[in-house]
């Protein structure tokens, strides 16, 4: 039986997965994020930007560099 805790944990595992794919996904061009964005949901999006600023800040900033417009892909 899954708890809560079980529940977030298996969430965030998830989240940091797509994060890597998402920087990975950087040196393909700021298309190849978008979409992969474009197939999660509103929180996992959200989680995964979170999870790139903070691994990654520099890869971030160059996103953010090659896409200011990023934000309104959270929605």
């Amino acid at each position: 039986m899954d708890t809560d805790a079980e529940l977030s944990d298996s969430w965030w595992e998830r989240v940091k997965y797509y994060a890597r794919l998402v920087i990975e996904g950087v040196e393909y061009g700021v298309d190849a994020v978008k979409e992969l964005l474009s197939t999660l949901t509103i929180d996992e999006r959200c989680g995964v930007m979170l999870e790139f600023e903070d691994a990654y800040p520099q890869k971030f900033a160059q996103l953010v560099t090659d896409a200011p417009q990023w934000t309104e892909w959270m929605a």
